[in-house]
């Protein structure tokens, strides 16, 4: 960082009032605020910026905002503004040269958007461009922070249009079904609604054209619904890509089972840059039992099913169909801290000198992507991301086989003669140590061996839920350890030469306490650790 004269001037990060009818959203939050204000920014919030998402102008204060009078001062006050929804055309024209706007500005769907803000002579980074094929970028992803909280709503909102419980229970009264859920579409925010409706008790069930994803719907509790129509689904950039009309064939007619089936529906299909495909007809609709309920969660891009209406709960044949467009939005302070984390991860990659100036590195793929406008010139979209080089092949090794089957380093089953033999020699062995070796080594010997035995199959045959793989290796070690110890400290029997001396029984006595401290202590932590995932 430079000092005294030289030290660059910090700029000014504002941070407006939505104006977009229904967001409730702000693009920072009072905890974010300190962390940029530590990076060398001055941070202006507009007046009333973090009201709907209960946030005062107070907690911005004492967290080092300054608090703008009205929307004019704070645009033309600040280097940089962080915003949610697009601006709109009054807050274009607030704008000034060399200002730099980030949020959601979808320059797919904006092009006149993107020449008014060319006009203007700005630098604008489009925070739905960033690459998310980048590991490194995933702190900054707030498509996916979005759809997790809009997936986890979406249940939320079936749940209240329902009205019905999502677990099944048996009353005095009578017994209650499970209620099954179907999710279409496995990306985020279906992932998000299938672990909400999961641990709500619903009988889940989810359906994705990328196969990939079936592992990751079974582990949050659903079911993987199969299309039977074999075609690989996955697009570019972690999306899905448009199928061909075999595949949506078959799609269909499994969605129209799934909807006669099923006590709810939510769709969270979208593909980048087109309309939301259609993917529940009105004749699936009808099919439903009266009761159910549809969440469509691409509502705003045109909505998966054919009755919905955006930004309106309706009813057809019975069948409740939700169209909100503003679900994260539902959820405004919990989206607004996660949405400002995003920016202020971004505002770390932009300002790595933390000295409260930005610097736009064209050279970054992860920044690169996102910017859409470098001082007034379009640069979106940006270039194809170079392909990870792939891995040198292996050398292989050639293999000579034996007879039996089995070549030199081959990790296959031993073949019988070689079994034989093996336990052959060890019969011999152990013939040999029992003819020539003193009773007394003999005696410890069979306890020893005894002791790994009992100690492997006492401690395999747990189930793993209940001991970590450490502590299964420990364990059978202290297994061991105990035994001997036990044989130093019990009686001796009739015929032998007398007990051992003092010292050695107080060690192996101090053996034991030791031991069982590590055995029962493991099991006690382990207990808790289990215990945090308990409902």
């Amino acid at each position: 960082m430079q000092t005294g004269e030289n030290a660059p001037t910090p700029q000014r990060i504002g941070v407006p009032r939505e104006i977009f009818p229904g967001e409730k959203r702000v693009a920072t939050v009072p905890d974010v605020v300190t962390k940029l204000v530590k990076l060398g920014f001055a941070v202006v919030v507009e007046q009333g910026a973090g009201a709907l998402a209960d946030l005062s102008d107070d907690a911005y204060v004492q967290a080092g905002a300054t608090i703008a009078p009205n929307a004019a001062a704070l645009w033309s006050g600040s280097d940089i503004v962080f915003k949610v929804r697009a601006p709109v055309a009054e807050e274009v024209a607030l704008m000034h040269a060399g200002q730099t706007l980030v949020g959601f500005l979808w320059p797919a769907q904006n092009p006149e958007l993107m020449q008014q803000l060319a006009a203007k002579k700005v630098t604008a980074l489009s925070i739905d461009a960033l690459p998310r094929t980048l590991s490194r970028a995933q702190k900054m992803d707030a498509l996916t922070s979005m759809a997790g909280v809009s997936g986890y709503r979406a249940v939320v909102e079936a749940a209240n249009a329902f009205g019905r419980f999502f677990n099944g229970q048996i009353t005095a009264a009578g017994k209650v079904p499970p209620a099954k859920v179907f999710i279409a579409g496995a990306g985020v925010a279906g992932l998000a609604a299938i672990g909400a409706a999961a641990s709500l008790g619903a009988i889940v069930r989810a359906n994705d054209t990328r196969a990939e994803v079936a592992d990751q719907v079974v582990s949050l509790g659903g079911e993987f619904v199969k299309v039977d129509y074999e075609e690989e689904g996955s697009g570019g950039g972690g999306y899905a890509k448009v199928m061909s009309e075999g595949f949506q064939a078959a799609q269909r007619e499994m969605y129209a089972q799934q909807a006669r089936e099923v006590d709810i529906i939510i769709t969270t299909a979208l593909i980048p840059g087109k309309p939301a495909p259609k993917l529940i007809t009105a004749d699936m609709v009808k099919s439903m039992k009266p009761g159910s309920v549809i969440v469509d969660m691409a509502a705003e891009q045109g909505g998966n099913c054919e009755l919905t209406e955006p930004g309106k709960a309706v009813v057809h044949h019975g069948v409740t169909i939700v169209g909100y467009t503003d679900l994260a939005s539902r959820m405004a302070r919990q989206s607004s801290t996660l949405y400002g984390t995003n920016l202020f991860r971004l505002t770390e990659e932009l300002c790595k000198t933390k000295d409260g100036v930005i610097h736009v590195n064209m050279a970054d793929d992860a920044i690169r992507g996102l910017t859409v406008i470098k001082e007034g010139e379009i640069t979106w979209p940006a270039p194809p991301l170079a392909a990870a080089p792939k891995p040198a092949p292996k050398a292989v090794v050639a293999v000579t086989e034996k007879k039996g089957g089995h070549g030199h380093g081959s990790s296959g089953p031993m073949p019988t003669k070689t079994l034989a033999v093996v336990f052959g020699l060890g019969a011999l062995a152990f013939w040999a140590i029992g003819a020539y070796a003193p009773p007394a080594f003999l005696g410890h010997f069979t306890v020893f061996v005894l002791a790994c035995f009992i100690g492997n199959m006492v401690v395999w045959n747990v189930t793993p839920a209940l001991h970590t793989p450490l502590m299964s290796v420990t364990n059978a070690i202290s297994s061991i350890i105990v035994i001997g110890a036990l044989v130093q400290i019990l009686p001796p029997e009739a015929g032998t030469n007398g007990r051992p001396d003092q010292l050695i029984q107080w060690l192996a006595f101090v053996g034991i306490v030791l031991t069982a401290v590590n055995m029962f202590g493991g099991f006690a932590v382990t207990r808790r650790m289990l215990a945090m995932f308990r409902k």
